[in-house]
């Protein structure tokens, strides 16, 4: 009979096989960091300067996919890339996560954010009286002080005179603090990651789709994925669907085939009124959705409508519905699903009350347990992600934010939102991460937003713009699916940690250089104008109504706010309790906490069909038909993922225009 301490013991340690101790190469180290540069480089052209297919702000990036392929094709002719698979997915990995944080997910948010506010200053926003005194100089590469647009920032935007080189002095102090702050979060993820590995992988099962396609991709030396004629036809499917679509941009006289309806502009009158609703169809998302289990592909699909239903009901009987503050959704919604987000959070912590029991017991050294397969051991990663956080908090308290609410934002941000967004990937394979409130709506609640302050608002809208809006390219979820890829390796995860942290510095500076560097030969004006323009001054906006004497928003006083935290909260509760006590209830309380973003706008109709494909292959033909179709199904994610980026490389070298893909 085993001991009480025997039995503590046996839960702490995994049942996974022990890695091999032997570390990879330092050739696969170099050819991770030029796969991170290249990525960096291409990520940049494709979605900055040329402002076409977005390639990298996925969760599952196609840049990475296709780079990946490429080297499982030409590792046979190439010694230089004559790589094992485990070392291959090493490389993924490291470029899945240098990726996001050159894509939306840091860098291409960060910069236009520093020089946005003097430039689109003027006499009518009065942007410089609201904000400028409360913001340090070591912050933007401008002087607050001045109230004109400057040089740095007329330059950046306009472009430079020829002969004038870019103003790097400028850019070395606000670069250098705002590293500090992403670094500290981006650590604060991996440290969370690391204690929350053996929970979602080993104790919840769970099956991390997107981490399913890099490892199917890569193979692990037997039988290829590509010697499946099924593979083949996935692939050729949206590759011909969209080469048709390309051939008519070229040739006009091409039929086009169209892969995206608004259903708004068939619905009559007053129905049409009903937010955005598009009906885009995507054969990477039905592929990657063919993947999920059944229940997690209705509730997505059956919430969206229900909100739709929502929408319709309230234009029936004439009932308002304002818009949420800067969120593609309506203010009911939005508050809803901040409250089903609520509910969510405490569910994942009261299910994984055991482990972190464990853990923490593990970490001020009451327990022992074994963490030598863990990206990090569990004392360093529990008091790292403490320490990550104050020092975060202590960050934005220098900068001129409230403790508390310095403290409060970075809670809800990394334990609430990102928390539940890497759990729609580890367990509903979204492609996007997207929600639908920010931390500082939590405060609408309770009180109105003027009463936080000028100095408050300033802070909150440089991090809104940086960290909680437009989250794809959220790092945790890329530090998460990595910590499930290394299973299919035979390497350990500290080899791992090794990996993200050179892919996640590598790919930031070199980001940052391109991204102030371009704009000042090219002109941010003649760029993306979502990255340069719009993005950079939805919170300028936002905040200047707050700040301004008088100003009232009668969003703040609106019922509908405590009366969809209420509704979300007894909703997800329900679906909650539904789906721990009775194993054939069909509702997700994910698909319900979704069902507003604009993820789910994009996917919702891709998701249907995958629904419908997904039922009639299991009732029909059981788990041997759906396990002999799913390579189709992920020929369709590569062929739409490498024909993106193959699309990109005619339109840089022949300037021909991509067809529109529906995740873009």
């Amino acid at each position: 009979m085993k001991t009480d301490n025997e039995v503590r013991g046996s839960k702490c340690t995994s049942t996974m096989e022990a890695p091999s101790a032997k570390g990879p190469s330092w050739r696969t180290y170099i050819i991770g960091a030029i796969a991170v540069a290249v990525s960096v480089v291409f990520v940049t052209q494709a979605e900055v300067v040329l402002s076409t297919v977005r390639i990298g702000y996925l969760q599952l990036p196609p840049v990475a996919i296709a780079l990946v392929l490429f080297i499982v094709a030409l590792r046979k002719l190439l010694p230089v890339l004559r790589l094992s698979s485990s070392e291959i997915l090493l490389v993924y990995c490291m470029t899945l996560v240098g990726v996001m944080v050159s894509s939306h997910g840091v860098v291409e948010k960060l910069v236009p954010g520093l020089v946005s506010l003097n430039y689109f200053n003027n006499a009518n926003n009065g942007w410089h009286a609201l904000f400028d005194p409360h913001i340090s100089p070591s912050l933007v590469p401008y002087d607050p002080n001045n109230g004109h647009v400057q040089a740095v920032t007329e330059g950046y935007y306009a472009r430079l005179q020829r002969g004038v080189s870019v103003p790097w002095i400028h850019w070395v102090s606000p670069i250098f603090y705002w590293a500090i702050l992403v670094f500290l979060v981006v650590f604060s993820f991996l440290c969370l990651s690391a204690i929350l590995r053996k929970q979602w992988v080993e104790n919840e099962h769970l099956s991390f789709p997107l981490a399913q396609i890099p490892v199917a991709v890569v193979g692990d030396g037997s039988k290829s994925l590509f010697s499946n004629r099924l593979t083949w036809m996935g692939v050729a499917l949206p590759v011909l669907v969209f080469g048709v679509k390309m051939a008519h941009q070229i040739w006009p006289t091409v039929p086009d085939i169209p892969v995206s309806y608004v259903l708004n502009d068939f619905m009559p009158v007053p129905w049409n009124g009903v937010f955005y609703t598009p009906l885009t169809l995507s054969f990477a998302a039905v592929g990657m959705m063919y993947l999920l289990p059944v229940d997690i592909l209705f509730s997505i699909w059956f919430f969206f409508l229900f909100t739709r239903a929502q929408q319709l009901g309230a234009i029936s009987f004439d009932v308002a519905t304002p818009g949420m503050p800067t969120m593609p959704t309506l203010l009911f919604t939005g508050f809803q699903t901040l409250g089903a987000y609520l509910v969510i959070t405490g569910t994942l912590f009261w299910a994984a009350r055991p482990h972190l029991r464990r853990v923490w017991a593990s970490a001020i050294g009451r327990e022992q347990c074994d963490d030598s397969n863990e990206m990090l051991p569990y004392r360093f990663a529990v008091f790292g992600l403490i320490i990550s956080l104050v020092c975060a908090s202590l960050w934005l308290w220098i900068m001129g934010m409230s403790w508390w609410l310095a403290a409060g934002e970075l809670i809800v941000y990394v334990f609430v939102i990102a928390l539940v967004m890497a759990r729609s990937t580890a367990e509903a394979g979204m492609l996007m991460t997207e929600t639908t409130f920010r931390p500082v709506d939590i405060v609408r609640i309770f009180a109105p937003i003027h009463s936080l302050g000028p100095s408050n608002l300033t802070m909150l809208a440089f991090c809104d713009n940086l960290f909680t809006r437009d989250l794809r390219g959220l790092v945790l979820t890329g530090f998460m699916d990595s910590s499930k890829i290394v299973d299919a390796t035979k390497y350990s995860r500290r080899h791992l940690t090794k990996f993200l942290v050179v892919g996640v510095v590598l790919a930031f500076f070199i980001a940052v250089a391109l991204n102030i560097s371009i704009p000042y030969h090219k002109g941010a004006n003649t760029m993306d104008p979502y990255l340069e323009t719009q993005s950079p001054t939805f919170f300028w906006n936002d905040y200047s109504q707050y700040m301004k004497p008088g100003a009232v928003s009668a969003t703040d006083s609106s019922w509908q706010i405590p009366w969809g935290v209420a509704i979300g909260v007894v909703v997800t509760l329900f679906l909650s309790i539904m789906r721990s006590r009775f194993f054939w209830w069909p509702l997700h309380p994910l698909g319900y906490a979704l069902a507003g973003s604009w993820t789910t706008v994009v996917f919702w109709f891709p998701c249907l069909i995958a629904w419908v494909l997904k039922s009639l292959t299991i009732r029909y033909g059981g788990l041997t038909f759906y396990t002999r179709a799913r390579p189709f199904f992920i020929g369709m994610i590569v062929g739409e993922f490498c024909f993106a980026v193959f699309s990109v490389i005619m339109n840089m070298v022949f300037h021909v225009t991509p067809p529109a893909f529906p995740w873009t």
